[in-house]
């Protein structure tokens, strides 16, 4: 039997107020621009960003269903109905790549289970950016999210963090919100050993773009990074 199902296009956006064309393929671009059905995490933005691209539709004809850590598993069918139908839709997560840290994969996934074709674009992953930038570890990595937001807990998964980078060589990244970034960076240096590499990678794509990587000891001498309500990543890889 014929599968007359559509495809679910993974539609990388920007990190910030960066122009598309700078940090997306034509090809990608004019995919987005085709399509009239989208499933996204914030609706105002994905407009936005789709209005930036000018649409083949006009922007209010487009249609919207949004996946976010609010969404029920039961809810999932229900955004699958239009693939289904034969209706090609794109998914846009709120900064970077879908599915990654986002939970439109599981939308891929269920996708998958239904013999859906889903199609990944080029585009950029503030993950990835980071680490090929950093000089740390990229045969061997694991993003963890966001760590504890309670001092102890933080402190303790750090410690732990730290303990598995140096067993395993890895490299570990993960995030936190940017108004908190200064906290973050201050545990580190607290809970961290002096020969301990970490990596700062902040406004990636945008005209304020700062990588920097220092042993702990380093970061300790030098001031205070301007983080404060910047996204950023933080890469960490310990010594044996």
């Amino acid at each position: 039997m014929t599968n007359t199902s559509g495809t679910l296009y993974l539609i990388p956006c920007t990190l910030g107020d960066t122009p598309a064309g700078q940090v997306l393929p034509q090809h990608v671009i004019d995919i987005a621009r085709k399509l009239s059905h989208f499933v996204v995490e914030q609706p105002k933005t994905a407009r936005q960003f789709l209005s930036a691209l000018k649409p083949e539709q006009p922007i209010q004809s487009l249609h919207f269903a949004t996946l976010n850590e609010h969404t029920a598993p039961k809810d999932l069918a229900e955004l699958l109905a239009p693939l289904l139908a034969g209706h090609d839709v794109g998914i846009i997560s709120e900064a970077g790549c879908p599915g990654i840290a986002d939970p439109g994969a599981d939308l891929v996934s269920l996708a998958h289970r239904n013999g859906i074709r889903v199609v990944p674009l080029v585009g950029p992953s503030s993950i990835l950016l980071a680490l090929m930038a950093s000089g740390l570890n990229g045969q061997c990595f694991a993003f963890h999210g966001y760590l504890p937001i309670e001092e102890a807990a933080k402190n303790k998964t750090i410690a732990a963090l730290e303990t598995e980078s140096a067993k395993r060589k890895q490299t570990q990244l993960f995030i936190e919100t940017p108004y908190r970034n200064e906290k973050m960076f201050k545990a580190l240096l607290a809970h961290c050993r002096p020969q301990t590499l970490l990596c700062i990678a902040t406004d990636l794509t945008l005209p304020g773009e700062s990588i920097r990587t220092h042993s702990i000891a380093q970061w300790k001498s030098q001031p205070m990074p301007q983080l404060n309500k910047r996204p950023s990543l933080f890469l960490l890889l310990a010594a044996n």
